[in-house]
């Protein structure tokens, strides 16, 4: 015997309807039992399964960090503010604020966002009734017969009972996608603004090794001037001036690629800003010094909650677990209510008059009778996807416990590795000039001159690159954390 179809909760169905009242007239009989069969279906469960998040497995505190670890659930409308404001540049603000209105990739997440919210309001439209009007005039004639003219009028209306709940998953399901398309558009402009940020520090740190370049070349140049000189009166060999010139030119050559470097940073931001980068500039700021915001003692996890990626993974699961429900809606017939009322004459001044009056109802009842298991599969299909969301979920969270751990350790590591390039930079300039003071005195050939200060230069950018690589990592931690370390 083959088994009903019916959802878990839903009473079994009589078999016949009782009949109608011998007092029911004509009107009356186009009410169908259909109409009972709908009331009496429509208290059944849900065809969807009961949606929980998927146990994601995390550890009881942070390894890098004394925060602790609570379970993940998504927070990704809690505000998180101009995070960049916590770097303290004025110019850095005023790009950041930028790319939410020209950014082109966070212009199209707005449209994508704008669409969903569309096709929710178009399906949640079919919960109703739609209803038509229509008009029209014929006007008909002929050699052997006069002509004649007709006018009809008519309202349809025309309704799909939702007796099984699949209409509402539909839109469920939409809503669904629509707060998926909200999630990708936090994310795109999360990172467009981290894009920035992290484009505009290394503009900066250019800078920074250029200043610094060019107060080298002008030790190089009165190295050199110190070498001529003593070629000049024969106390050193012409060798000593063309390591002196060598050096100096690499110098100049390192100076062009710091500027090449610059311009390919310039140019990013202003795309980033929804510039042509022909129309955009970013002035050197000698005074600028990298500012990094300190890191609070304990950073707490449900930040994390704030990550858009982690709410769009969760969503993504919860409308697989809706398509289920509207898989298993193909087991069950779908009804079709119509009615309409009209009215036909042959002058306008009759078409309104009551014997003109022409109604009718109707009923549509369709069930899928036999497909092979078609529909089964598609049962199957949704099944899989939701198993494939709730993977794509776990890993979304798990990735999201990586990067915080890695940014936590590469800030704690970067601000003891400052520490250390500051002691070298101080030490190397101090040889630096120890060895040039004893060349001059003739103690030491040209050689070591030449090791102390590419010594003491890579020192001193090597400090700058500390500097600027714990702003970036600042900025990563950033969002890593779903934009900031302020809670709500």
């Amino acid at each position: 015997m083959k088994k009903n179809h019916l959802p878990p909760g839903c009473a079994a169905l009589p078999r016949t309807v009782p009949p109608a009242s011998p007092k029911v007239r004509r009107a009356s009989l186009a009410r169908p039992a259909l109409l009972v069969l709908a009331l009496l279906l429509a208290g059944c469960a849900s065809l969807q399964p009961r949606y929980e998040v998927p146990v994601v497995e995390t550890p009881v505190a942070f390894k890098q960090g004394r925060g602790a670890w609570v379970p993940a659930a998504p927070a990704d409308t809690l505000e998180r503010g101009p995070w960049w404001q916590l770097f303290d540049d004025p110019v850095l603000s005023a790009l950041a604020a930028q790319v939410e209105v020209s950014n082109q990739n966070v212009a199209s997440a707005i449209a994508a966002y704008a669409q969903s919210r569309a096709i929710t309001r178009e399906l949640r439209a079919s919960l109703f009734p739609q209803v038509g009007l229509d008009a029209g005039r014929n006007v008909s004639g002929g050699e052997s017969r006069a002509t004649s003219r007709s006018y009809q009028v008519s309202m349809g209306v025309s309704w799909e009972p939702d007796v099984f709940g699949r209409l509402r998953l539909g839109v469920d399901s939409a809503r669904a996608g629509e707060q998926i398309a909200r999630a990708d558009l936090a994310a795109a402009l999360l990172a467009s603004q981290g894009e920035l940020a992290a484009n505009y520090f290394g503009l900066r740190e250019a800078d920074m090794q250029a200043g610094l370049l060019a107060q080298t070349l002008k030790g190089y140049e009165r190295t050199l001037q110190i070498t001529s000189n003593r070629y000049q009166a024969g106390v050193v060999a012409r060798t000593d001036v063309l390591q002196a010139e060598t050096q100096l030119a690499n110098s100049r050559a390192e100076m062009l690629g710091l500027e090449r470097t610059r311009a390919v940073f310039e140019h990013a931001i202003a795309v980033l800003v929804g510039k042509a980068p022909a129309n955009f500039a970013v002035a050197v700021d000698p005074k600028w010094t990298a500012r990094v915001p300190a890191l609070p003692p304990e950073v707490p996890s449900t930040l994390l909650q704030r990550r858009p990626d982690i709410a769009s993974a969760e969503r993504r699961m919860a409308r697989a677990n809706q398509q289920i429900g509207i898989a298993r809606a193909a087991f069950f017939p779908s009804f079709g209510l119509s009615g309409s009322v009209g009215q036909s004459a042959a002058s306008l001044g009759d078409l309104f008059s009551a014997s003109g009056l022409v109604w009718a109802l109707g009923v549509s009842v369709a069930q899928i009778v036999f497909d092979a298991g078609a529909t089964s599969a598609r049962v199957d299909q949704s099944r899989a996807a939701l198993d494939q969301a709730a993977a794509a979920y776990r890993q979304a969270v798990l990735q999201a416990f990586q990067d915080v751990e890695d940014q936590l350790v590469a800030l704690r590591v970067l601000q003891q590795q400052q520490v250390l390039r500051l002691q070298a930079a101080r030490a190397s300039e101090l040889v630096e000039q120890q060895v040039l003071n004893r060349y001059q005195a003739g103690q030491v050939n040209y050689t070591e001159v030449i090791q102390a200060q590419a010594s003491a230069a890579s020192a001193r950018r090597a400090l700058v690159q500390a500097q600027i690589d714990r702003q970036v990592a600042a900025v990563a931690l950033i969002q890593a954390l779903g934009g900031g370390w302020r809670g709500p």
